[in-house]
């Protein structure tokens, strides 16, 4: 009993350790709960969690380490440069400087469900943390019991439908305090920081 309360605080203390550091899923939650309200947070979190169900669906059939440093090229190149369209986007809305919540263009970077998978999709750290720590601990909990390995991957969600929940009430409400101008900067700084971050990554893969 002991070990299963331990997996599920250990899922949560390394999930919120890694929704706590900023990279493209914050940023596209801050992004959509201005434009869409506080269950933006929510939903980019679905998004995310269904990746990872795909994920731990790869460890439990042992194809997770198939993957090679080749894959990871790959990856990193082609999740750069997505995550910097999505960033060109996001920069292209916020040129409006127009705060419009009656706004309900269902493009795929503004869906929540939809930017959540693209932006831990396309993040090679995803993908890396994944391969390295993430698939270790979900194998620990498996050779505890399957029981273990749930409540590991509960305790991670819970750490990211927290933060995330946090961040986008915060900013659903502000949103009705800013002007315009504020707005635009807002959500052209989270489109600036998409294409520095993923242009490191792809330039890194290149060079």
């Amino acid at each position: 009993m002991f070990e299963l309360i331990e997996m599920l605080i250990i899922g949560f203390a390394v999930g919120l350790s890694g929704a706590l550091v900023p990279g493209p899923m914050l940023f596209a939650t801050i992004d959509s709960s201005m434009k869409r309200g506080w269950t933006s947070g929510p939903k980019i979190v679905l998004g995310h969690a269904l990746l990872e169900i795909m994920i731990c669906i790869l460890i439990v059939l042992g194809m997770l380490s198939l993957i090679e440093d080749r894959e990871i090229y790959i990856i990193s190149l082609i999740g750069g440069s997505v995550l910097v369209l999505f960033g060109i986007l996001t920069i292209r809305d916020a040129r409006t400087g127009v705060i419009d919540t009656r706004d309900k263009t269902n493009h795929i970077y503004t869906n929540p469900v939809v930017a959540g998978l693209i932006t831990s999709a396309s993040n090679p750290y995803f993908w890396i943390w994944w391969f390295a720590a993430g698939s270790a601990l979900v194998i620990r909990g498996l050779e505890i019991s399957p029981l273990a390995a749930v409540l590991f991957i509960l305790g991670h969600w819970m750490a990211d439908l927290s933060w995330f929940s946090i961040v986008s009430a915060s900013f659903s409400k502000g949103k009705e305090l800013m002007s315009s101008r504020t707005y635009e900067v807002v959500i052209l700084s989270c489109g600036i920081f998409l294409i520095f971050f993923g242009s490191w990554f792809a330039a890194g893969v290149l060079i």
